[in-house]
C-alpha cells in the first residue's frame, strides 16, 4: 500500500468501516439447490475433457474442483446472502467501487462427495484489504472463506477473492484504438440468429413490439424463445406482448476487450420484465457506472444500423419514461 493509498483511506474513514465487517457472516445455513447428482458430474466431466474412471460409474465420486458447483445459486440469485455482506458491498458501491472482478479461489479438499450427498455451507467475510491501485482501476480486495458441508460433515473450503474497484481511465492512446471509425467504415453489429423457433420474437421486434410467449397449456409465460415449454412440456403456445416495465436484476460493465462495433465501457443488464420473465438487453440514458440492481427501466427500440433494430431499455430516473419506439434512433 503506498503512502498515498494510505493516507487516503485516513481521511475518508472508509477502511475503518470496511474492516469492521471481517469475521461477520457472508451466507448463513445456506443450501445446494440440488444433491450431489451424477448428470452435473458428467457434464461438469464433458466440459472439462476429464474422463478420469472415477467420475463415472455405480461408485462415482464428484471431481474435488466441483466443490463451488454444489453452492451456486443459478440465475435466481443466491437466498442466502448476510445482510452484512450486502452492506460490505454497498458501502464499495457508495464509495465509487462500482466494478467487480474475480480475482482468484482457494479450495481445499477433506473428502470426496458423492451422488445423494446433501450439501450445506456457511461463509464468513475474512478479509478486506486496503486501498489498493491495479492496472483495471483502484478498489479493494474482499475474501469470503466458505465452509462446505456433507451430511453435517466438513467436506471443503472455498475461498473466494473479488476486487471492487473503480475503472483507471484508459491511456490516450487505448482511447485512440476504440474510438469508433467514421459511419461508412464502421463494421456491423453482429447479426442475431432467426430461425424458426424465434422468428416471431424478431418480427415483433421490427413492428416495436417485445413479444414473450405463453405456454397455450399451463399459461406459463417464457424467455427466451424455446419450441416448448420448459414446465410441463407442451409445444402449443400463443404470446402477449410485453408492456415495457422492467427492472435491473443484475448487470456487467464490459471494457474489454474492445470489438469494432462497440464502443466500451457499456452497460449489459438482465432485465426483470413486469411480466415475470428477463432478458439481457443494453441499458442506456444514465452512464455506465450509474447503473444498479433494482434500478427500473423502460424498454424502447433502437436503430442500430440501416437494417437492424435492437431493443434496449432506458434508466427511468425522472419522470415519466419515453414508451417504447419513442428513444434513441
Amino acid at each position: 500500500m503506498s503512502g498515498e493509498e494510505r493516507a487516503h483511506d485516513a481521511r475518508d474513514g472508509l477502511y475503518d468501516r470496511l474492516k469492521a465487517y471481517e469475521g461477520k457472516p457472508a451466507a448463513i445455513a445456506g443450501r445446494g439447490k440440488d444433491p450431489v447428482n451424477l448428470p452435473m458430474i458428467r457434464h461438469w466431466c464433458e466440459a472439462m475433457g476429464d474422463a478420469h474412471p472415477a467420475y463415472r460409474g455405480p461408485d462415482a465420486v464428484a471431481p474435488p474442483t466441483m466443490l463451488q458447483a454444489w453452492t451456486m445459486g443459478g440465475l435466481s440469485g443466491h437466498q442466502d446472502r448476510s445482510e452484512a455482506y450486502g452492506e460490505l458491498l454497498g458501502l464499495l458501491d457508495g464509495a465509487g467501487y462500482t466494478s467487480v472482478v474475480a480475482t482468484d479461489c482457494e479450495q481445499e479438499y477433506l473428502r470426496p462427495l458423492r451422488p445423494g450427498d446433501e450439501i450445506t455451507f456457511d461463509a464468513v467475510v475474512e478479509s478486506v484489504s486496503p486501498r489498493k491501485t491495479t492496472k483495471l482501476g483502484t478498489g479493494h480486495f474482499v475474501t469470503t472463506r466458505m465452509d462446505v458441508r456433507a451430511g453435517g460433515e466438513l467436506a471443503g473450503t472455498h475461498r473466494f477473492r473479488i476486487l471492487k474497484y473503480a475503472p483507471a481511465a484508459r491511456p490516450a492512446e487505448a482511447v485512440e484504438a476504440v474510438e469508433p471509425v467514421e459511419s461508412a467504415e464502421r463494421p456491423r453489429r453482429p447479426r442475431p440468429v432467426v430461425n424458426r423457433d424465434n422468428a416471431g420474437f424478431w418480427e415483433g421486434v421490427a413492428a416495436h413490439r417485445l413479444l414473450i410467449q405463453r405456454c397455450a397449456a399451463c399459461g406459463t409465460l417464457r424467455f427466451p424463445w424455446l419450441p416448448g415449454c420448459n414446465d410441463c412440456g407442451a409445444g402449443e403456445w400463443d404470446t402477449v406482448e410485453a408492456g415495457g416495465e422492467g427492472t435491473v436484476h443484475s448487470y456487467v460493465v464490459m471494457h474489454h476487450p474492445p470489438f469494432p462495433a462497440f464502443d466500451p465501457p457499456y452497460a449489459v443488464g438482465l432485465i426483470e420484465l413486469a411480466e415475470g420473465v428477463r432478458m439481457i438487453s443494453n441499458v442506456v440514458g444514465v452512464p455506465y457506472d450509474k447503473v444498479r440492481i433494482g434500478m427500473p427501466v423502460r424498454l424502447e427500440f433502437q436503430r442500430v444500423d440501416e437494417e437492424l433494430e435492437l431493443p434496449v431499455f432506458r434508466a427511468v430516473e425522472d419522470g415519466p419514461a419515453a414508451g417504447p419506439g419513442e428513444g434513441e434512433r
